[in-house]
């Protein structure tokens, strides 16, 4: 269906059975933070949520009960959409496939495959031309050790698929290192460890069309293999560094056939060249990770940018025409609420609310849980060292540390 048809179907009779309906595979935050933006666009989301208790399914009323890799559930919820998209990775292709006979699927499954296996995606971006760590395919330790030998004694090992937040990564410097994982079957991913100066993100979406928005350039820090902050736009990284960066996305994306929201993650090191006209050492982007859905490095975007990310994937599923991607202030901070001390981080609002009235807070409706991400707090303004101890002063807070 044309933008031009969804839009007469939203202003045309305004009865809700005309308003365009998009269906999101999952039930975590991210599909909880779509519905927020589906809300004052009149489009209808329905979602196959894990649970009718979960993050989505308290807030989503067209929701339904099932997992991702039943077929028939997901075929269900195409049947009784315009367009389908996922809200995590973890969904079968062929499922997928199946999917697309009913409605679009956005992004299909001839992209998502290389946001599923790491291995794909390390020879897709080879052959585009795209900068990674040196890498290799091991389906034994012999091939390890070889491979380790090749990088010096010490070297990332990942599983292909369904890692995340640091799950199914692991440094390695012995080949036996690896012997739970070989006996699963299956290769494994072994990579170069990149002694990076700091780690990025580009975040843009694509539409059918072809249209691309790009957001500025983020800096991201991990914490135990999760994101804790997110900064935008990304310090240290001047014009010709961020337009090289946003290059190789755009061309990911164009390349991949992507629709939708497309995070490019990236380390940034040197690349052993003549040192920049200011003398600092040249930087070099390398690839690391890709994700084809609303990404928590974007999460900023709600208060910090035109147009949020979970609005412009909307947007870009539908075929409507891309938002502004322009930041609103000098800096906006991001910090994940990663567990709780507390029962119920609600029970520190008064007091994150009295100190630090900028704070926006976003809680997920989610169990408490050591190291499960829970929330997240964005603090925007025009002084980056307020915004940072701002946005960090209240997320501890919701973690009951202070």
């Amino acid at each position: 269906m044309t933008a031009k048809a969804h839009v007469q179907r939203v202003v045309g009779t305004g009865a809700e059975e005309a308003a365009p309906r998009v269906g999101v595979v999952g039930g975590g935050q991210l599909a909880r933070m779509m519905q927020e933006a589906a809300i004052p666009l009149g489009i209808q989301l329905h979602a196959l949520v894990e649970a009718a208790d979960g993050a989505s399914g308290q807030v989503i009323p067209n929701s339904q009960v099932g997992d991702a890799d039943d077929s028939a559930a997901v075929c269900a919820l195409a049947e009784r959409v315009d367009v389908l998209t996922v809200e995590h990775e973890h969904v079968p292709d062929e499922i997928l496939a199946a999917a697309g006979e009913l409605a679009p699927v956005r992004p299909g499954s001839h992209a998502l495959a290389y946001a599923q296996d790491k291995l794909l995606m390390r020879e897709k971006m080879e052959e585009l031309g795209a900068p990674v760590p040196r890498w290799w395919r091991v389906n034994s330790e012999q091939e390890i050790q070889a491979g380790l030998a090749e990088l010096g004694g010490r070297g990332v090992l990942k599983t292909p698929r369904d890692g995340y937040d640091g799950k199914g990564v692991r440094i390695i410097a012995e080949a036996s290192e690896a012997r739970d994982w070989l006996a699963d079957g299956g290769p494994l991913l072994l990579e170069e460890m990149i002694p990076f100066e700091f780690e990025v993100a580009a975040v843009l979406a694509r539409r059918p069309s072809g249209e691309v928005a790009c957001w500025p350039v983020v800096r991201t820090v991990q914490q135990q293999g999760a994101c804790f902050e997110v900064v935008a736009p990304a310090p240290g990284v001047g014009p010709e560094l961020e337009g090289q960066i946003q290059d190789i996305a755009v061309k990911i994306a164009e390349d991949l056939d992507v629709v939708g929201i497309l995070a490019v993650e990236m380390f940034v090191g040197s690349n052993g060249g003549e040192a920049s006209a200011s003398g600092a050492p040249a930087l070099q982007p390398y690839v690391n990770e890709l994700a084809m859905r609303p990404h928590n490095s974007a999460h900023w975007t709600i208060e910090g940018a035109d147009t949020s990310q979970f609005e412009q994937h909307l947007r870009a599923v539908l075929d409507l025409p891309l938002g502004s991607t322009l930041p609103l202030r000098d800096w906006s901070v991001m910090v994940n609420v990663l567990g709780s001390e507390l029962d119920d981080p609600r029970e520190a609002y008064q007091q994150v609310m009295e100190k630090y009235p900028r704070a926006k807070i976003h809680m997920y409706g989610k169990e408490v849980k050591p190291r499960r991400k829970i929330g997240h707090v964005t603090v925007v303004g025009d002084d980056l060292d307020e915004a940072l101890a701002q946005s960090h002063g209240a997320a501890a807070m919701l973690r009951g540390e202070v």
